[in-house]
């Protein structure tokens, strides 16, 4: 980047979806991808029910919390309609 270029603000977003990804696959790391990405985060979310019954936290708490910041971080509204990959929806 030259002195004269504005740095890209980054997109909070697609910082998210980063985040996400990276933990998927560390996850696939010990676990492996299941047959489909769905089914794969059929596994984590498992795995975090089963953390959630060990360290005594409210899983659907939590779940609430993170639908309300991702609808804010959205404005309130869906950033796109969700997509159906071989009739799984993600």
């Amino acid at each position: 980047m030259t002195p004269h270029e504005t740095p890209r603000s980054p997109d909070p977003h697609q910082a998210a979806v980063d985040r996400a990804n990276a933990a998927l696959q560390t996850h696939t790391l010990t676990e492996g991808w299941r047959n489909s990405p769905g089914q794969t985060l059929g596994r984590v979310l498992a795995d975090l029910l089963h953390w959630c019954d060990d360290t005594q936290r409210d899983f659907d708490a939590a779940l609430a919390r993170a639908r309300r910041q991702h609808a804010a971080e959205n404005n309130g509204g869906p950033r796109r309609p969700p997509e159906t990959v071989g009739g799984e929806s993600p």
